[in-house]
């Protein structure tokens, strides 16, 4: 009986988001959610006098889908290096992507803490904190255009990683979770977007006027 246990609900949690392999498939789904947006972000600073609300809108809604996919390799982490079995089984990353881990996230933290802050604080008080930005900025969009190439190769298999016999069947899944997860982070993210919106205002005459 004790030997058939379960007191970390590890079979619940498997049952409720698809284990590794659901995990592996919302990782990369994210990511491909995140292209477009991304891209579109890129396209603001090649033009940020004229996009500038666009840059600010863009950027926070990034927050919710970035902060589901930081969360989704982070618990990967969490679970392979705590002993977890399935984990385990399924094996880390590569180590050349191991190793840029801490700057992608280190950067994706400093980039989007300084938007938000500088976003509040208004261009009177922006300070060193504009520098600090755009450094971040460049320095993030190295990493992550690494991190992209370094997980090209394996995205196909990631986006099916969750294979199953019977697709139509949801049971133990957990692909109904993984919808719900991601669409409620685009959906954050439009919402935080539209509630700071009244903040753009200040910068936007800021940078007409100078």
């Amino acid at each position: 009986m004790a030997a058939h246990a379960d007191p970390g609900g590890r079979a619940a949690r498997a049952a409720r988001f698809g284990g590794p392999e659901g995990n592996e498939q919302l990782t990369a789904v994210t990511g491909v959610a995140l292209i477009a947006p991304l891209a579109a972000l890129g396209v603001t600073i090649l033009r940020i006098g004229q996009l500038l609300d666009a840059h600010m809108f863009i950027g926070m809604l990034l927050i919710g889908p970035v902060a589901l996919k930081m969360g989704s390799t982070g618990y990967r982490f969490v679970r392979y290096y705590s002993g977890s079995r399935d984990y385990r089984r399924k094996g880390p990353p590569a180590l050349e992507l191991r190793l840029l881990a801490p700057a992608v996230v280190l950067l994706t933290v400093v980039v989007f803490a300084t938007g938000v802050v500088l976003l509040f604080v208004g261009p009177t008080h922006r300070g060193i904190l504009v520098g600090l930005h755009k450094v971040s900025f460049v320095g993030w969009l190295a990493v992550t255009a690494l991190h992209v190439l370094g997980h090209l190769p394996g995205l196909p298999a990631a986006l099916r990683a969750d294979r199953r016999e019977r697709p139509w069947d949801d049971h133990g899944s957990g692909r109904g979770s993984r919808v719900v997860l991601l669409a409620s982070s685009l959906a954050a993210g439009v919402v935080l977007a539209l509630a700071v919106e009244s903040q753009f205002g200040a910068w936007a005459h800021f940078h007409h006027g100078g």
